[in-house]
């Protein structure tokens, strides 16, 4: 789909999880000729379905996925390594005349996706890297790695906990292999990208977004998500890895190591969810090109997909504002 003497269009349908946007963005997909690209950042990874609420085929409908299972578990994978993936695979549903809808809640991903940002240190383990963990893993480590991203970048310090070890690590990597802070390469995502993204986010009021997660937990686990992380486990995938670290699985890794109780795992989980859900609240709305689709206002679901379709195929002809 593309407006005469427009940029190509492409769709994102982004929001909090367990707001409902693989069913949106599959309902998009059969009205308007599309495919579904994932901006998950645990949905990448082979062998992690429950935990990461991968759709399951009855779910997709026929609908071709894209960026889901592609990862091994235990490697690395950066965001510079989703953006090269995720356009490729943007420019061939666009190639092939479809409409290309992303549908996830990771906010860094859609940054990356939608903005023609140049990333440092794109693909694999850097020499710079090794050298910044072997010194994380020093006592006193993370503390000493801070401070040093406080000198040279400050505005990235100013954003991370001194505890987020990995991203600390990742912006030093940055400024070493380029000479640039990462927060100033990240002020290039201001640029106008190549395509024309309509952004939606999905929200439910508060009491009912925490009701819909609490819910989505106690299913995970009713359907196996124990096994699924002890599987992972024996299988050799490293509980300390970047994979493992996705909430549901570093709490099950807990309880499969007896730090906690298999109530105390749930409740965790619960909690978990709910702060992420925070979090990429405020990182959207941030985003100024987000348009809030509210589903309190909806008397079912099939009505707010209809009316995406509606408003998408109104931007498209170039009605919609």
């Amino acid at each position: 789909m593309e407006p005469k003497g427009k940029k190509p269009l492409v769709v994102a349908i982004a929001g909090p999880t367990a707001t409902g946007k693989t069913e949106a963005a599959v309902a998009v997909c059969e009205a308007l000729d599309g495919e579904v690209l994932s901006m998950d950042s645990m949905q990448i990874y082979r062998r992690m379905s429950i935990g990461t609420a991968k759709p399951a085929a009855a779910e997709t409908r026929g609908i071709p996925h894209h960026l889901l299972s592609y990862v091994e578990p235990g490697t690395d994978y950066t965001v510079a390594e989703y953006q090269r993936d995720a356009r490729a695979a943007m420019l061939d549903v666009l190639g092939r005349g479809k409409l290309p809808v992303f549908v996830g809640g990771t906010g860094l991903y859609l940054q990356a996706v939608s903005h023609p940002l140049t990333f440092g240190a794109a693909g694999g383990r850097s020499e710079a890297r090794v050298r910044l963990e072997a010194a994380a893993d020093e006592p006193g480590g993370p503390r000493r790695l801070f401070e040093r991203l406080a000198a040279v970048d400050p505005s990235s310090a100013e954003r991370l906990h001194v505890n987020n070890t990995r991203r600390v690590i990742r912006a030093l990597e940055v400024y070493e292999l380029t000479g640039t802070p990462l927060s100033a390469q990240q002020a290039d995502w201001e640029a106008e990208p190549e395509q024309d993204f309509l952004v939606f986010a999905l929200s439910w009021p508060r009491d009912a977004l925490y009701r819909r997660i609490n819910s989505r937990v106690d299913r995970m686990m009713e359907a196996g998500l124990v096994d699924e992380v002890r599987g992972l486990l024996e299988s050799g995938v490293p509980p300390e890895s970047q994979a493992m670290q996705a909430i549901g699985y570093k709490e099950v890794v807990a309880l499969l190591c007896g730090g906690c109780t298999r109530e105390d795992a749930v409740e965790a989980i619960k909690r978990n969810s709910r702060r992420y859900a925070k979090r990429q609240l405020t990182w959207l709305r941030r985003d100024s090109r987000v348009r809030w689709v509210n589903l309190e206002s909806y008397v079912s679901i099939d009505a707010m997909h209809s009316d995406l379709v509606k408003w998408i195929r109104g931007y498209g002809q170039g009605g919609f504002a």
